[in-house]
């Protein structure tokens, strides 16, 4: 096969082209050229959530994870108390994460195949008058759960609660608009739904609390309120910037607007996954979730029931015929993901398809029918 695989994962991503080759040149961290790729990113990342009157958006190095621990540790006061409603893998990592940095954490757990649900988010902050932030995993990447944002939010608002959004797998192909949803904080980052290539992080901070962020964080590297001031004054990045990630996502954002934005963005990834289910479903398998539960982002399903199943050489039937797919996240159950998103389109998820139903055939397995 002459092309890259393709990545069926919630990142990376496959990327274009266009984006590959925007990676090609050197750039000087404290440029004019360069500073100019960074003062724009950061206007049209602000236009994608209509945040331009409440927010600043501060980018950072490193994965999204890095991102997470600077919006909490730059957001909460080191005496907070943080809600963290827990339905997966990354809301366990958001609570882990926050307690390291010595903030109180309580969990509200709630079963992985469900999203949270608001009464009960208001019902523990209702008897806990403590409670000063909820951290919200929009969509929930451990199963592709989405998780109800704008009903939280307005719940946040009405009591007074700050809140912490990891939008890390939603950004840019789910509608947030800053105008109708109030967070002090929300995360993404370059290598997800913007398809750009992963390093970068950024963090869109609610200007009415970004002045009292002072002093907060643990961390030089990670203070947001810190590389804010820094990048407005100067317009460079405190520290080396990732200038190829940088000019790759840029690029990127290029594309995104060209395509239609986050609705274009949407309907495709939304097509994927008709494609990808419907398929998969041809073949037996089974999706953890029920469908009105399930972004558009990615899919756990159940491994096949057959004894001859074994991930690892489903896992490398694939790649060999082209596709990278992803182990489940989930404890009690055997699964494995599949990503709708990327550079890539219901062809793509159609290819996926037969190289999954070519992998069973040279593995002796008839269905992908699970044990339920």
């Amino acid at each position: 096969m002459d092309r890259d695989k393709i990545l069926l994962t919630p990142g990376p991503l496959t990327t274009t082209l266009r984006t590959k080759l925007a990676m090609l040149k050197d750039w000087g961290s404290w440029d004019a050229d360069f500073n100019a790729i960074t003062a724009r990113l950061r206007s049209r990342l602000i236009d994608i959530v209509h945040g331009q009157d409440t927010h600043v958006v501060v980018p950072l190095q490193g994965s999204g994870t890095f991102s997470v621990e600077a919006a909490v540790a730059t957001v909460t006061p080191r005496d907070a108390h943080l809600l963290v409603p827990d339905n997966g893998a990354y809301c366990k990592r958001a609570a882990k994460l926050s307690q390291l940095m010595g903030r109180k954490v309580s969990l509200l757990p709630v079963t992985e195949d469900r999203p949270i649900a608001a009464a009960d988010v208001a019902a523990r902050l209702d008897a806990d008058a403590s409670l000063t932030h909820v951290i919200l995993i929009h969509c929930e990447t451990g199963t592709g759960v989405e998780n109800p944002l704008a009903d939280i939010a307005a719940l946040c608002e009405k009591r007074g609660k700050g809140l912490i959004v990891d939008a890390m797998s939603s950004f840019a192909a789910l509608p947030i608009d800053a105008r109708k949803v109030r967070f002090d904080a929300l995360v993404a980052a370059s290598g997800k739904c913007l398809e750009g290539v992963p390093g970068m992080g950024f963090v869109f901070i609610r200007k009415a609390v970004l002045d009292a962020c002072a002093g907060h964080s643990h961390s030089l590297a990670m203070d947001l309120h810190d590389q804010h001031q820094y990048m407005e004054k100067t317009g460079q990045w405190r520290f080396t910037p990732p200038t190829h990630v940088v000019a790759a996502l840029d690029e990127a954002v290029t594309q995104f607007v060209e395509e239609g934005g986050q609705p274009a963005r949407l309907a495709r990834y939304t097509e994927n996954y008709r494609t990808l289910v419907g398929g998969m479903a041809r073949l037996g398998f089974k999706p953890f979730l029920a469908p009105a539960v399930q972004a558009p982002i990615i899919v756990t399903f159940h491994a096949p029931a057959d004894a001859r199943y074994d991930f690892k050489r489903f896992y490398d039937g694939a790649k060999k015929r082209g596709f990278i797919l992803y182990p489940g996240k989930l404890t009690q159950v055997e699964t494995f993901r599949v990503g709708c998103i990327g550079a890539i389109g219901p062809n793509e998820m159609r290819q996926a398809v037969d190289a999954v139903a070519d992998t069973l055939a040279e593995m002796g397995i008839a269905s992908g029918v699970p044990a339920l």
